[in-house]
């Protein structure tokens, strides 16, 4: 439960659910759209496609000393990394994300930096223990878990802080006020009762809430 509206909490995941209990509770409808689903993204041209999502290194490391990672998640918060931190010769790629869905397709090349990947990872050459990622694509429901299980297991979490960037459009944003009047683009915040530093904009009023890959 969270002590003050805005902190960030982690929800109880049904990843540890036994295929038969998740049988039970779904109707004749969901395991339909289920297996249209699993129909479309395992065939494609005739050929079978991975749904496994894969993280690869350039870096020999079992797990990657990090001390601050940075994580711009959707086209305009990558975009904004892309303008304002990555626009210099003072980082270095390391890693890519390779994943299939109904919406993204990466390369099946096993290159580890190929060329069409929506998801990248820097490191700060000046200090390694700085990490960026910029994910421009689509993460399904249903691959949120295993993103973030292979993503942080290659790093060690001590000491670590995550800072996590996404937007929303302004239509969906729930103010009592018209949201004609407001000044956009405007910034908000959710933190964690561990983030003991002073936000740098006003925290998410309620009941605002995040969604998708920057919530998990």
């Amino acid at each position: 439960m969270a002590t003050f509206f805005g902190e960030v909490v982690v929800a109880p995941s049904r990843a540890g659910l036994d295929e038969e209990e998740e049988a039970r509770e779904e109707t004749p409808e969901d395991r339909e759209i289920r297996r249209e689903i699993e129909k479309k993204r395992f065939q494609q041209r005739g050929e079978i496609r991975e749904r496994e999502i894969q993280v690869l290194w350039s870096c020999a490391e079992e797990s990657l000393v990090c001390s601050r990672f940075i994580v711009a998640i959707g086209r305009n918060a990558a975009a904004f990394l892309s303008s304002f931190i990555l626009d210099s010769v003072c980082w270095e790629v390391i890693g890519v994300v390779k994943l299939w869905n109904e919406w993204c397709r990466t390369s099946s090349s096993t290159n580890v930096l190929p060329t069409d990947s929506f998801c990248l990872f820097y490191r700060l050459i000046s200090d390694p223990t700085v990490l960026l990622c910029q994910c421009s694509c689509y993460v399904a429901e249903d691959q949120q878990f295993q993103w973030l299980e292979k993503v942080f297991g290659s790093m060690q979490k001590k000491g670590l802080q995550v800072t996590i960037l996404s937007t929303c459009p302004v239509a969906d944003y729930k103010t009592q006020e018209s949201t004609l009047t407001l000044v956009s683009p405007f910034l908000k915040a959710l933190k964690t009762k561990e983030f003991q530093e002073q936000v740098c904009c006003p925290l998410l009023e309620q009941p605002n809430i995040v969604r998708d890959l920057p919530a998990a």
